[in-house]
């Protein structure tokens, strides 16, 4: 979580902005089937300690880290807390709608990892981009960009959404890989509508070979020390990903750096 928060941090210091955390917490209804007969009754107290131990580590981190707290209808640098709290997942899109970036963990099987369903629910309902933060984030933020050209709708859409951040990049290369018919438009022409738009962009081609191409993205962005990945979410259906495998699963199961995505 200190990182999800760092990164989030990292981003509110460079444009100005406002942070809001709030905490999502699944009923245990969602979990749990209670035969009617027996009576028995689970305690929403567990909930509450979850909520409150949230909070206490977003504020914690926010004070550590000397942002303000958001005084009415302020602007600028700072946080808040939103009082009601998401009591199922599907409820992160209509919280997220009226902001400009969510920022989640990168899920997980260990226990200590964040769950997939909030992920997806961001993803698929929010229409906002996601930025997807490692246990561990380098030591630099989106100063040398890859960007993952495959010629979607979803991809082109994660590229507009991350022209900001790109703007303010010292690199930004936009990859193609050779697995196949050449996506149209090519990422030289991506790479030259970036360059139109203030970004210091470069197109690069590399063969897949006898990698997935999830790994091959995630070998061209550590050779090339990137420190943030522009990468579209789930170009095909999620039911597809998950019986054949993908590069959005391959990706989110293994990268070492943030990942700004999109659907």
């Amino acid at each position: 979580m200190v990182a999800v928060l760092e990164a989030a941090r990292r981003v509110a210091r460079v444009f100005d902005s406002y942070m809001e955390g709030f905490a999502v917490c699944p009923s245990c209804g969602t979990y749990v089937t209670v035969e009617p007969l027996n009576g028995l009754a689970i305690s929403g107290a567990y909930e509450d300690d979850a909520i409150l131990q949230a909070r206490r580590q977003f504020e914690s981190f926010m004070r550590a880290n000397r942002v303000p707290r958001a005084r009415r209808e302020q602007v600028r640098y700072s946080y808040g807390w939103r009082q009601e709290a998401a009591a199922d997942d599907a409820l992160i899109d209509s919280n997220s709608r009226a902001f400009d970036l969510i920022v989640l963990g990168r899920p997980g099987r260990a226990p200590q990892n964040p769950r997939t369903p909030p992920l997806e629910a961001a993803l698929f309902g929010s229409g906002r981009p996601v930025l997807v933060v490692p246990p561990c984030l380098p030591k630099t933020f989106a100063r040398n960009v890859l960007v993952a050209w495959n010629g979607s709708a979803e991809q082109a859409r994660t590229n507009a959404f991350a022209i900001p951040l790109l703007r303010l990049a010292d690199k930004v290369t936009v990859l193609t890989l050779e697995d196949g018919a050449a996506p149209r438009p090519s990422g030289e022409e991506v790479a030259r509508h970036l360059r139109r738009n203030s970004i210091k962009a470069k197109a690069l081609t590399v063969k897949v070979g006898a990698r997935t191409i999830g790994e091959a993205i995630l070998d061209q962005a550590a050779s090339l020390g990137c420190d943030l990945l522009v990468k579209s979410a789930y170009t095909k259906s999620r039911l597809r990903e998950k019986i054949f495998g993908g590069a959005t699963r391959h990706i989110l199961a293994n990268a070492t750096l943030p990942v700004l995505m999109a659907h």
